[in-house]
């Protein structure tokens, strides 16, 4: 079972749907200007035939084996094409493109239809030493698709948008195989037709695939009551440069060390996910969101810490802090005017008419009982309507010369107050010293009994070089991320931004590890070269 018909283009300069974005208004653009002292419009994306390309560099003989694999109609190496699979869509991969720079665009695009013929493109690749990317959705914002190229003949993106089946439904089981190009939309209709939902809806969920989120170990809206992807997954079927990996053959098993989790998460660096076997429940019968008051972040945080701890537990579970409420609840004009203080909570409940009110009455009396105040289920229907949207708004201040930016981390709970405080001042320390001074959002995202994580959103006016502006940030944010004792990434993964964090977060013998595992599922080291796993340092000659 496949979906019909031509999905849509994301934009190949900005985020989504292009008939979906829309300028700012004139009163916000004036506030931009006021409070963060954007005195220029940012860089517009131009005409994609204008971008600059390299040539392709992709061998004859290997087009030819490529295309025996896949089809000749499935190896493109047009200029529109390889654009739009260059980098991904991280406010640096955007401000880059628009500039018109694509200088590592892939030098061809691979379109497999089947396990088998990713096997074929994987051989055939490292027998010429050329570079693979694994390409889902294209919604990297951690430099994921952006590999080292230095030692490969050339760099072919390795698209999944034909490998769009809903393979299996074990209804028994409860559990639906997919395969990977499937896009959370395509994968929700799909299965919605059989009265079933996977309930994963991260913020890239239009446009993410189901091997992306596998990849990246995503980390859905509602993941308090579904979970993480990676909890989801029961099975995978992976195509490596050394063979094939089948992994789950049950739900739990005591068979050694959990090699799924090897996959999950390890960003096309190990090999192509091929398929994805996952748990799924019966399409809930009603939904109610609402939203919920506390005095300071501080007192919502522990709020929520006693409701993900104690129950009853909602499916949706999330904080902001006082200034992004301040921002998403207030009209333009009475932005800084104290109109919305305090902090919005949002709590969801998805599940059976009875199971909802259930659930609903029991968090009530403890959200009411640690300080909160209910507001209605106005402001939960507004988060949802919008939950989507924020890339949209980013789009729309880098054309108006802010630079917009996000960020995230993870920590347990008695650590969160120190790493909020860090990673908030790291970032408005950084971009004060640089004329810009900026302003911090943070809203807490997902919760678990141990911790929670913390998802930060940062703008400024924009200086004369914004890349060069965001990574001297951010780089101060990682630091205080790992001085504070949090981990570099909760759900946007390691791509090349997070390496040099990583490294330091698990340690050399940990990445030692994953170097040998990767040397044996691809002693070439096509896949993905540089992202997630650090080189291994030339041996030594004494």
């Amino acid at each position: 079972m496949s979906t019909e018909g031509p999905r849509t283009e994301m934009s190949w300069s900005a985020w989504g749907d292009p008939d979906a974005a829309a300028p700012l208004p004139d009163a916000v653009v004036e506030l931009l200007g006021a409070g963060l002292g954007v005195k220029r419009p940012g860089v517009r994306a131009g005409e994609i035939a204008a971008v600059r390309l390299p040539v392709s560099r992709l061998a004859d003989t290997l087009r030819s084996t490529l295309a025996s694999a896949v089809g000749g109609d499935n190896v493109l190496e047009d200029a529109e094409t390889r654009v739009r699979h260059t980098r991904g869509k991280s406010t640096p991969d955007l401000l880059r493109l628009r500039s018109g720079e694509a200088d590592d665009a892939p030098d061809a695009i691979v379109l497999p239809g089947s396990h088998d013929e990713v096997m074929a493109i994987l051989r055939a690749c490292a027998e010429e030493k050329v570079a693979v990317v694994p390409f889902g959705g294209g919604t990297s914002v951690v430099g994921g698709l952006t590999p080292r190229r230095e030692g490969f003949a050339a760099v072919v993106a390795l698209d999944t948008r034909r490998m769009n089946q809903l393979v299996e439904v074990d209804e028994e089981s409860r559990t639906a195989t997919f395969e990977p190009g499937l896009l959370g939309p395509e994968a929700e209709a799909l299965l919605s037709e059989r009265g079933y939902t996977v309930g994963h809806h991260p913020q890239s969920f239009e446009y993410a695939t189901i091997g992306g989120f596998a990849a990246a170990r995503s980390s859905g809206q509602a993941s308090a009551g579904y979970g993480r992807f990676d909890e989801m997954v029961v099975a995978l079927r992976v195509a490596t440069p050394a063979g094939e990996l089948d992994l789950g053959r049950a739900p739990k098993s005591a068979a050694g060390p959990d090699l799924r989790q090897l996959i999950l998460g390890s960003e096309g660096a190990l090999g192509v996910i091929t398929s994805v076997t996952v748990k799924i429940h019966p399409t809930p019968a009603e939904r109610v969101y609402e939203g919920w008051r506390f005095g300071s972040f501080s007192d919502g945080a522990a709020a929520l810490r006693r409701l993900i701890q104690d129950g009853p537990v909602p499916t949706v579970l999330r904080l902001s802090d006082e200034a992004e409420t301040a921002l998403n609840l207030a009209r333009p004009t009475e932005i800084g005017s104290g109109a919305s203080e305090g902090c919005l909570g949002i709590a969801g409940f998805e599940g059976t008419a009875a199971d909802v009110a259930a659930r609903r009455e029991g968090a009530t009396a403890v959200l009411a009982e640690a300080g909160g105040e209910s507001v209605g289920t106005e402001a939960g229907e507004s988060w949802v309507h919008g939950r989507y949207r924020g890339p949209y708004l980013r789009d729309a201040m880098l054309d108006a010369g802010a630079l917009v930016e996000t960020l995230e981390t993870t920590t347990f709970w008695s650590k969160i107050p120190d790493l909020y405080e860090g990673v908030g001042d790291a970032l408005r320390s950084s971009l004060s010293d640089q004329g810009t001074p900026p302003i911090v959002l943070c809203h807490i995202s997902h919760v678990y009994p141990t911790g929670a994580s913390l998802y930060f959103t940062v703008a400024a006016a924009q200086t004369d070089d914004p890349i060069a502006q965001w990574w001297q940030a951010k780089s101060g944010a990682c630091d205080a991320i790992l001085a504070a004792g949090g981990s570099i990434t909760h759900h946007h993964a390691i791509g090349t931004d997070h390496r040099d964090w990583y490294e330091r977060e698990v340690g050399p013998l940990a990445i030692e590890a994953l170097q040998a595992v990767k040397a044996r599922l691809d002693p070439g080291g096509i896949m993905n070269p540089g992202v997630l796993i650090p080189e291994a340092a030339a041996p030594r000659i004494e």
